[in-house]
């Protein structure tokens, strides 16, 4: 799965260059995530290109979450898409994590 990193403030951001987290792309995000959430403990995930997310794609960045939180760490969203927003609020899910609508606002409200 496309992924870019960037590190801001001591905080890496990720973008997912990918339309869909879905069934069919999830394992290869899980597996390109791995070395990044052992080595991080602040990050942002840019939704900005992501346009779709089913059961699966929520329970891999639900999976994020705790791992970042486990180790002190915090997660935020950003950029998320109309489609992408309305299922996180179907599925309760934006009350587990915090979204914002730029990096820097992310950036502003992350715990350090």
């Amino acid at each position: 799965m496309p992924l870019t990193t960037e590190e801001m403030n001591g905080v890496l951001v990720v973008t997912i260059h990918e339309k869909a987290l879905d069934a069919s792309s999830v394992k290869q995000f899980k597996t390109d995530m791995t070395p990044v959430l052992e080595h991080a403990k602040l990050v942002i995930f840019d939704l900005s290109q992501l346009e779709f997310v089913d059961s699966s794609g929520l329970g891999a960045i639900l999976s994020c979450l705790r791992q970042l939180t486990g180790k002190g760490g915090d997660l935020k969203l950003c950029g998320m898409t109309k489609p992408v927003r309305a299922l996180f609020e179907l599925v309760r899910m934006h009350r587990i994590f915090d979204i914002l609508n730029t990096r820097e606002e992310a950036l502003h409200t992350i715990r350090r």
